[in-house]
């Protein structure tokens, strides 16, 4: 079984910055990209962020372009995901993601974590 954890996320004011941190245990070898996935109340799981093992070009949605950066430490098997520039639609929870595949989409994983909070308060 594969389990991944996540952490950093919390409340912080429109236009700052937060760090969220996933660290993956278990079956990790099948993990050829990590990512980040966000769902809001009452909406559908939108797909925010990918990177494969071979760090080839990372995937963002175009909301969060120029704004939120992935990146990850293999040796770890942590994916991380700075978040600067925040806005009060970004608010989520936001939940760490794996998969055996390339991801442009939330659908493309196949593990998720529990996920953590993140709230921009206007």
């Amino acid at each position: 079984q594969a389990q991944l954890v996540e952490s950093g996320g919390g409340l912080v004011q429109a236009g700052g910055s937060l760090r969220l941190s996933c660290t993956a245990s278990g079956r990790t070898f099948s993990f050829l990209t990590m990512g980040w996935v966000r769902q809001a109340p009452g909406k559908e799981r939108e797909f925010v962020a990918a990177l494969s093992r071979h760090r080839d070009a990372p995937e963002y949605a175009d909301s969060v372009k120029g704004r939120f950066t992935i990146s990850r430490d293999n040796a770890k098997n942590t994916v991380y995901l700075q978040m600067n520039s925040l806005k009060p639609e970004d608010t989520a929870v936001y939940l760490c993601a794996a998969g055996p595949f390339l991801a442009t989409r939330s659908s493309d994983f196949g593990y998720w974590g529990q996920g953590t909070q993140v709230t921009v308060s206007s």
